[in-house]
């Protein structure tokens, strides 16, 4: 009976893990019949790519799955680890598998986004308010520097703190689940170590922003390399700008 109760943690992290590498940006779009997100902005397969190809409701979409796929298998351990042995320690473990689903998925060659919508799940998973004081400073941080990776960073920072500092107030805390916030918090700033290049250099683009596809053209600009317009003449040829000395007179 031992045995069996210890293999439910296990089982419960593959399924989590599964489950984050379900990959919504990509799954919306090609329902949507939008481009790849891979495939032009930031080329992540996250919300705000999604936003960038102008589907405010493939966008929403996005996050709301995004997040749904990291707060289920949390609330569903929470509810119903209990009977079957499973606690604060498994709950923390399918959370972070989860995510890291996200940022690995096995369906899309490991090839995943940053894990920001699937962290707020499993924050609002672990706890309702941890998540809504999270996403309260992400919201706060886009709203006033337009920057959806500022806003990113700065909430995945403040995660971890916010929860060892809502211990005996809100929420009684674990060593598991403060591992795994900050693990999840850490990998963030990983997955955004360009964007906070392009901060410091000042490109990084802007909230709302639309994108253009990887490759496309501009019909209006002109060849690089392409024949000269028509009327422009070369300069003439060395030998023959100026006449020989033994031809003037």
């Amino acid at each position: 009976m031992e045995s069996v109760q210890s293999f439910f943690p296990l089982l419960a992290t593959v399924l989590a893990y599964l489950t984050g590498s379900l990959s919504f940006a990509v799954i919306v779009s090609r329902a949507m019949g939008l481009s790849d997100p891979r495939s032009f902005g930031s080329k992540n397969p996250g919300a705000t790519n999604v936003l960038r190809s102008g589907s405010k409701l493939a966008a929403i979409l996005t996050l709301l799955l995004d997040a749904a796929k990291g707060w289920l298998p949390v609330v569903l351990i929470k509810w119903y680890g209990p009977f079957y042995g499973m606690g604060d320690g498994t709950m923390a473990l399918v959370g972070l598998a989860a995510f890291l689903g996200h940022l690995f998925p096995v369906f899309f060659r490991f090839e995943g986004g940053k894990g920001v919508a699937t962290a707020l799940g499993v924050l609002l998973g672990l706890n309702p308010w941890l998540g809504l004081a999270t996403a309260l400073v992400w919201l706060m941080m886009a709203v006033l520097f337009r920057y959806s990776s500022l806003a990113s960073i700065t909430a995945a920072l403040l995660a971890p703190v916010v929860y060892v500092l809502g211990d005996g107030e809100l929420w009684i805390t674990s060593k598991s689940i403060t591992l795994a916030v900050s693990v999840m918090a850490l990998f963030l700033l990983y997955r955004h170590a360009e964007n906070i290049n392009r901060l410091i250099k000042g490109t990084e683009s802007r909230l709302g922003k639309k994108a253009s596809p990887v490759g496309a053209v501009s019909a209006t600009a002109p060849h690089a390399h392409g024949p000269a317009k028509h009327g422009h003449r070369h300069p003439p040829h060395a030998d023959q700008a100026a006449p020989h000395k033994s031809d003037r007179t």
